[in-house]
C-alpha cells in the first residue's frame, strides 16, 4: 500500500459520513441552552431577584419574613440576611445573590442598592440584545461607564470628613441606622456603634487595623429594653466560676491567661497499664497527684487573681487554686481568650512552666460574675486602654435582637470605612443622580454604537432615587423630573430625595452622608456582575438520572430486595 492511500477502514468510514453534516456528540443527560435566549433569562433573572428586595430601600423600607426548613422564623429589611434565605436554581439568580454576601464581607453596607442597580443594569441592556447588539459592544460601553462615573465621584462628588469631630461621625452612622428598623433608638445604637469601632482600633508601624468580626463581639440576652444595650469597655462571657466558694468580684484584678489544661493528662484513645504489685496504683494516683500540684504551684508563683483557661480544671487543681484565694474559669472559647488578652493586656501562656510576671494583664478596672435571668454572666470591666470590647444587647425577643445585631454591624461597618478611609457622598439618590447627569452629559462625546450603553448606565443610576420615591409612596417621575432639572444646573450636586417624605431636599441640610467606600462598591460590584452575566452565552446543565436507568419507566417495579437497580 503507497503512502498517502487510504486504508479500507478509513474509505469505509469516509462514505458511511459522505454528504452528513458533522454531528457534535454531547451527554444525553445534560441540558444545554444558548444564544440570545441565555442572554435573554439571565436579564430577566436579575430584574426578579432585584423586585424581591427593591421595596427593602430607604427609611420607609418594608419588612420581609422567611421561613427557613427548620422551621425558624427571619423578619428582616437587610438585603444580605434576607437573600442568603431564599432558594434560587436559575445561576443567574445565584450569581446576584453571591454579590450580596461580597458586598457585606467587603463594605458591610449597600447590600440591597447593589442588587437594585445590578437587576436595572441588566434591566436596561434588553433592548439591546432584542436589536441583536453584540454583548461586547454592550459591555465596552457599560466598562467605559464605571471608569468615567468613578472618576466623577472622586473628583466632583467625594468630600473630605474630620475623624475626630463625633458629631459628624455621628451623622454619617445615623444615615445608616435611619434606613433600619432600630431607627427609633437612633442615638443609642450611632453611639453604640462608634464607640465599639473606636475601642478596636488599633495602629501599628502606621497600618491601622480594625477588626470588628473578632474584636467586637455582640452578645444578645433575650430580655429587658433596647435601652438597657450597651459597650462595655472590657469583655463579658456567659460563664460562671468553677468553684462555688471563689470569689464573684475582684476590683483591679491580676489575670492570667491559659492555653493549657490544669488537669491531669488521659489517653487518647485506649490506655493499658500493668500493675505488678499493690503500692503501684497508689504510686500512678500520687504521680497525677503531684502533676496537678506542680501545675498549681507555678500558677500561684507569680500571684493572680483570676485564671482563664481554655481547657479543663480538675476538682484537686480547683482545691489548690481556692486555698490560693484563686478565682479560675474553664473552657472559654478561643476567640474569647483574645479578646480578653487585647482588653487587660495579658499574654496567652501555652504551658504553665513558662509563666512570667510579664504575662499577667493588669489593665482590668473589675471583674464580677452577675445573674441575669436564669444565667450567670462573667464582666471583666473599666479596662484602662482596651483593644477589644463587648456590646450587650437587650430586647424583647430573639427575633428583636437578631434584627438589632444585623443594624449594628451594618452601622460598626460603616464608621469602619469612614475610619479607614474619611471621604464621604451625600446619600438620598443624590449620588446616583449626580453620577447619572454627569454621564449623560459625557456620552454626547462617546463615538459610535457604543454611546447607547453608554448612555443606558447613565438611565439605570436613577433607579436608587425613583426607589426611594415609589418606597414612600410618593409621585416618581414628578419628582425625578424636578431632581433632574435640579442636577442640571451647576452646584447642586448635594440634592436628594427625603426618604420619609419623597420630596427634593439638599442632603447638606438633612445631613444624610454615605462612606464613599460603599457607594464605590456598590458601582464596581453593580456593573461588573451586569457585565459578567451579558458575557454568558451559553449555560450547560447537568441533569440527574433515574434511578431506574434510562430504559426503566417511572413506575417500573424495585428490584429483589426493594431497591431499584442500576443500569450501566
Amino acid at each position: 500500500q503507497t503512502a498517502g492511500t487510504p486504508t479500507p477502514l478509513q474509505q469505509f468510514v469516509s462514505n458511511k459520513m459522505a454528504g452528513r453534516p458533522q454531528v457534535m456528540v454531547i451527554n444525553t443527560v445534560q441540558k444545554k441552552e444558548e444564544g440570545r435566549r441565555v442572554q435573554l433569562d439571565n436579564i430577566f433573572a436579575g430584574k426578579m431577584v432585584a423586585d424581591v428586595i427593591r421595596t427593602c430601600l430607604g427609611p420607609r423600607a418594608m419588612l420581609k419574613m422567611l421561613m427557613d426548613p427548620m422551621g425558624t422564623i427571619v423578619m428582616t429589611s437587610d438585603g444580605n440576611a434576607i437573600l442568603r434565605e431564599i432558594n434560587v436554581s436559575h445561576p443567574a439568580a445565584k450569581s446576584l445573590i453571591e454579590i450580596a454576601r461580597t458586598q457585606d464581607e467587603e463594605v458591610g453596607d449597600g447590600t440591597t442598592s447593589v442588587i437594585i442597580l445590578a437587576g436595572e443594569m441588566l434591566a436596561v441592556a434588553t433592548e439591546f440584545m432584542e436589536q441583536e447588539m453584540h454583548p461586547s459592544v454592550v459591555i465596552g460601553g457599560y466598562m467605559k461607564a464605571l471608569e468615567d462615573s468613578l472618576e466623577l465621584l472622586e473628583k466632583k462628588i467625594c468630600v473630605n470628613v474630620d475623624v475626630t469631630n463625633r458629631t459628624q461621625l455621628l451623622n454619617i452612622v445615623a444615615t445608616c441606622i435611619g434606613t433600619k428598623t432600630m431607627k427609633k433608638w437612633s442615638d443609642l445604637a450611632c453611639n453604640i456603634a462608634l464607640d465599639a469601632v473606636q475601642t478596636v482600633v488599633l495602629e501599628e508601624n502606621g497600618r491601622k487595623e480594625i477588626d470588628i468580626k473578632r474584636y467586637a463581639k455582640v452578645e444578645k440576652i433575650p430580655g429587658g429594653e433596647i435601652e438597657d444595650s450597651r459597650v462595655l469597655r472590657g469583655v463579658m462571657l456567659n460563664k460562671d466560676v468553677t468553684h462555688p466558694k471563689m470569689r464573684r468580684r475582684i476590683e483591679k484584678p491580676r489575670i492570667l491567661l491559659l492555653d493549657c489544661s490544669l488537669e491531669y493528662t488521659k489517653g487518647e484513645s485506649q490506655t493499658a497499664i500493668e500493675f505488678t504489685k499493690e503500692s503501684d496504683f497508689s504510686r500512678m494516683l500520687e504521680i497525677e497527684e503531684e502533676y496537678i500540684r506542680r501545675v498549681c504551684d507555678d500558677i500561684i508563683a507569680v500571684k493572680p487573681d483570676l485564671v482563664f483557661t481554655e481547657k479543663g480544671v480538675s476538682d484537686l487543681a480547683q482545691h489548690f487554686l481556692l486555698k490560693a484565694n484563686i478565682t479560675a474559669i474553664r473552657r472559654v472559647r478561643k476567640s474569647d481568650n483574645n479578646r480578653i488578652a487585647r482588653a487587660c493586656g495579658a499574654t496567652i501562656v501555652n504551658r504553665p512552666e513558662e509563666i512570667k510576671d510579664t504575662d499577667i494583664g493588669t489593665g482590668a478596672g473589675l471583674f464580677e460574675v452577675r445573674k441575669i435571668g436564669e444565667e450567670f454572666f462573667t464582666f471583666i470591666e473599666d479596662c484602662e486602654s482596651p483593644k477589644a470590647c463587648t456590646i450587650v444587647l437587650r430586647g424583647a425577643s430573639k427575633d428583636v435582637l437578631m434584627e438589632v445585631e444585623r443594624n449594628l454591624q451594618d452601622a460598626m461597618h460603616v464608621a469602619r470605612n469612614v475610619f479607614m478611609d474619611p471621604r464621604l457622598v451625600p446619600g438620598g439618590g443624590a449620588t446616583e443622580m449626580a453620577l447619572s447627569v454627569g454621564l449623560s452629559e459625557k456620552s454626547k462625546s462617546v463615538e459610535g454604537v457604543t454611546q447607547w450603553p453608554y448612555r443606558a448606565v447613565s438611565k439605570a443610576l436613577e433607579v436608587i432615587p425613583r426607589t426611594l420615591i415609589q418606597n414612600c409612596g410618593g409621585n416618581a417621575i414628578r419628582s425625578l423630573t424636578a431632581l433632574r432639572a435640579k442636577h442640571a444646573s451647576t452646584g447642586n450636586t448635594t440634592w436628594g430625595i427625603d426618604g420619609n417624605s419623597g420630596e427634593l431636599v439638599d442632603m447638606t441640610t438633612l445631613g444624610v452622608w454615605e462612606p464613599y467606600r460603599v457607594k464605590a462598591q456598590t458601582l464596581k460590584t453593580a456593573i461588573e456582575t451586569a457585565v459578567m452575566l451579558l458575557r454568558i452565552d451559553a449555560i450547560v446543565s447537568g441533569v440527574k438520572k433515574n434511578k431506574g436507568g434510562a430504559g426503566a419507566g417511572a413506575g417500573a417495579p424495585p428490584a429483589e430486595g426493594g431497591v431499584p437497580e442500576e443500569k450501566e
